[in-house]
């Protein structure tokens, strides 16, 4: 099973929104993280990801990426 990272930059003053949005619609197994300047990311194990976010929340489009664990 992947595991998903998601990553998206808040559209200027409105990063406690998109955070918002995240933390309602993100799978509950998700951590999500929170920068200074704004970004948003979300490590999902489920691999469902987020969804596109309602438009004017993000200062660009949102990035997701598939990961594979690797065995140690």
């Amino acid at each position: 099973m992947s595991t998903v990272m998601w990553e998206a930059r808040a559209a200027d003053g409105r990063t406690d929104e998109l955070l918002a949005h995240v933390l309602a619609h993100a799978a509950p197994e998700a951590d999500v993280y929170r920068s200074r300047d704004g970004r948003i990311v979300v490590i999902d194990p489920t691999g469902r990801g987020l969804d596109d976010v309602p438009a004017g929340l993000t200062a660009r489009p949102a990035h997701a990426w598939p990961f594979e664990p690797v065995a140690r």
